[in-house]
């Protein structure tokens, strides 16, 4: 009993110097890079296989000599190299410690059996490295480890060892020590490990937070794609909220910018300088350079000496580069690395709703014209038929139908998405309405009453019209006497409500609920388009509400005292 408390103080105090070193091993920048693994290569798992067997080497000569055997805490080594470096680690290092253990002079009766249960220990470690990436409470299970580990290293020793007798009165010695206390050795220096990782997720956390700050920054310039010139200030935001040297943007063939260290040679608009950026477009992955001669810029005297570059993705397809450049060697860590993919994931992400805002844009707008066109030439006619009949008759009353027409297509061949006032946009209603009373004479009556308030009210050019010749054509005139329209506007609080009636025909339902659901014919094009476009500038809650009334139909619209880019009010009639 005495020999074993003899062993288990000694062990113990063999284990603290191991796990000091394995401490601070754990805090160098060198070992967190080979742990962490930023590059899984051959050379990485060789220098992890060397480290890691050092530490059983070390273990074996800081031992105590135990009836012509060593008492020591080797297993700590080999079995952590083993679960956080996997198979190839844990082989290499069991090798390394287990191979010295078999060949120096105090190897004693136990060397060659010492020297395989080692070898066994690092594959041990190695085969349970993937599930030690699934689980929590790591330190439960690398002590569980540990403890199969030493049991199978006695095994090994009662089989291998001569003479048995004496393998078996040293195993009746050292194998509660051993099984017992290495274990909790593997557990600590787990627990170091497990603080790296823990130390990386915190510092992703953070990169990750400034990713989403960086974008917030520059959403406005992203809006416009790659192509405008505001990229060069994405550019010079992230260059000023990271610690990067240098950050460059590109498209497929072009620097679009380029903030920092080699601006003088990495011009903007000139053809991509390096190879390792024409890789990362031509596969579609992340590229790492560690040194100046794999990012392989085409200027010799060039600062920049190591980089991360990920692409930027529109769907699947590669659209450009974002680079961030360090001006020292073998300076990129898994923080740059996480910083440079969370700002491709953000801006491949808003440079594709850019591209849908785009196209959603070009299709609102074909809808116009198509909408203008055909209103223009159907109604172009009917205009002229009416006029020609008042020349002779009432020559005055021409003359204004003809002013009317004039300001109606004046207005409408206007082909653009700009806002203007209630104001305004009821002069091409009252040029249009004037036009059509003068074609059905007492068949249409118009009322329209809009407030002083309303009138400042600013909203997108061509909203009302559509929606009037809409209660014209289908409302009124159907009517064997006709009908009226009534126009109505005021504010209420931040908005301003419009609303068109009529006593005609009354709309059919079918219609109302096909326009709820987005899904109405081609033929409903003015109802469709101008619907859209509310929904799109202000929001879902701003859409037509449409109603059928005991005589006609009744359409509500409320637009809100603000226009993208500012306050609703006259100073800001732009898009």
């Amino acid at each position: 009993m005495n020999t074993i408390i003899f062993v288990l103080k000694n062990l113990i105090s063999n284990m603290s110097f191991i796990l000091i070193i394995a401490y601070f091993l754990s805090k160098t920048k060198i070992f967190k890079n080979l742990v962490i693994g930023k590059k899984n290569t051959l050379i990485n798992k060789l220098l992890m296989a060397i480290i890691f067997g050092l530490i059983g080497i070390l273990a074996t000569y800081t031992g105590i000599s135990v009836n012509g055997a060593i008492a020591n805490s080797r297993i700590i080594g080999v079995l952590v190299g083993g679960i956080f470096g996997g198979p190839l680690v844990g082989l290499g290092a069991g090798l390394i410690a287990g191979l010295h253990r078999w060949s120096i002079d105090i190897g004693g009766f136990t060397a060659l059996a010492c020297g395989l249960s080692t070898v066994v220990e690092g594959i041990i470690g190695g085969l349970l490295s993937k599930r030690f990436k699934n689980i929590h409470h790591n330190w439960i299970y690398a002590f569980l480890a540990g403890m199969f580990a030493e049991i199978i290293q006695m095994l090994i020793i009662l089989i291998i060892a001569k003479p048995f007798q004496d393998a078996w009165e040293l195993v009746k010695i050292i194998w509660i020590p051993m099984v017992l206390f290495n274990p909790m050795g593997i557990s600590l220096f787990v627990g170091f490990i497990d603080g790296i990782y823990k130390e990386q997720e915190k510092e992703a956390a953070l990169q990750t937070k400034l990713a989403l700050d960086i974008a917030d920054r520059c959403l406005s310039y992203l809006r416009k794609g790659l192509s405008d010139h505001g990229i060069v200030e994405v550019a010079r935001i992230i260059l000023q909220m990271s610690d990067v040297s240098a950050v460059a943007i590109t498209n497929r063939k072009q620097i679009l910018a380029h903030a920092g260290i080699g601006e003088e040679h990495h011009k903007r608009n000139t053809p991509i300088q390096t190879k390792l950026t024409k890789k990362a477009i031509r596969t579609g992955s992340m590229v790492i350079a560690c040194f100046q001669s794999e990012i392989g810029c085409s200027s010799s005297d060039c600062k920049l000496r190591s980089a991360v570059i990920v692409p930027l993705k529109r769907r699947d397809e590669v659209i450009g580069a974002i680079k961030l450049y360090l001006d020292r060697e073998n300076a990129v860590s898994n923080v740059h690395i996480t910083l440079a993919t969370g700002l491709a994931r953000l801006f491949s992400t808003q440079l594709e709703l850019a591209e849908i805002e785009y196209q959603k844009k070009l299709c609102q707008k074909a809808e116009l014209m198509a909408l203008q066109a055909q209103i223009n030439p159907h109604f172009l006619f009917n205009a002229f038929n009416t006029i020609v009949s008042f020349c002779r008759t009432k020559p005055e009353r021409a003359r204004e139908l003809l002013i009317n027409l004039s300001t109606y297509f004046r207005k409408t061949l206007a082909q653009n998405d700009s806002f203007i006032s209630l104001r305004e946009e009821l002069q091409l209603v009252n040029a249009y309405l004037e036009l059509e009373k003068a074609r059905f004479e007492d068949k249409l009556n118009v009322t329209i009453n809009i407030t002083i308030e309303a009138e400042e009210c600013v909203l997108p050019q061509f909203i009302l019209q559509p929606l009037v010749e809409n209660a014209v054509k289908h409302g009124v005139l159907p009517m064997e006497n006709g009908g009226a329209i009534m126009i109505s506007a005021w504010k209420v609080n931040d908005e301003t409500h419009i609303v068109i009636e009529d006593t005609g025909m009354g709309i059919n339902e079918e219609i109302i609920h096909k326009l709820n659901a987005e899904q109405l014919p081609k033929e409903c094009i003015g109802l469709s388009n101008v619907n859209k476009r509310l929904k799109n500038l202000y929001g879902d809650d701003y859409g037509l509400k449409i109603s059928r009334e005991d005589r006609g139909t009744k359409i509500q619209l409320q637009i809100p005292d603000w226009v993208e880019g500012g306050l609703n009010s006259a100073e800001t009639v732009n898009c």
